[in-house]
């Protein structure tokens, strides 16, 4: 007979209810139990897997929205990417958003890195895929997704971020990922 035995340090979820359970998301309060005995309700979002891209031409530069992002009252530079639907592959999910975004559509693509944002509060699984190049569809980007779209240079990436125009934690990840990526020779 095999038992899992807790860890030390492991909380005990006593029960959970559901607050709101929308198309896009689920709020619920879980009842928590710290390994202390200290108990309490903590706040649980639970969001449908993401996908992004990164893509990347042949003089490393990426291709990237600038957009109004109202829930932070700023304007922000970003990957194309979005929600999964229902029973979707994530690689056609990327792929299918950087065009309907972008008017782009992605060559070469590959996973880069998979994350949780914010796994403290909000369990939403995303994976960040890159692509060596695009061919323009020949379609606009969509307004209600960009204002406009922007080949941004792999240097100038790191400079962004500390300035603030990206911020977003898909982005900041996927474009981290892949410095790191190339610092280290794999692409």
């Amino acid at each position: 007979m095999t038992t899992d035995a807790r860890r030390a340090s492991e909380w005990t979820i006593h029960g959970e209810r559901v607050i709101d359970d929308t198309r896009r998301a689920v709020l619920s309060v879980a009842d928590v139990e710290l390994p202390d005995g200290v108990r309490f309700e903590q706040y649980v979002l639970r969001v449908p897997a993401a996908a992004m891209v990164v893509v990347l031409d042949d003089a490393d530069r990426v291709l990237m929205m600038w957009r109004h992002r109202f829930i932070i009252d700023r304007w922000v530079w970003e990957l194309p990417g979005g929600y999964l639907d229902p029973d979707e592959d994530s690689a056609v999910c990327a792929a299918r958003e950087v065009e309907e975004e972008t008017g782009w559509r992605p060559k070469g693509m590959e996973p880069l890195i998979a994350f949780q944002p914010m796994v403290g509060t909000i369990d939403q699984p995303n994976v960040v895929y890159l692509a060596r190049g695009a061919e323009p569809t020949g379609a606009a980007p969509d307004v209600n997704e960009t204002e406009r779209l922007g080949w941004i240079p792999l240097t100038e990436v790191q400079q962004r971020i500390e300035a603030g125009e990206i911020v977003g934690a898909g982005s900041v990840t996927g474009l981290l990922a892949t410095l790191l990526a190339k610092a280290s020779g794999r692409i």
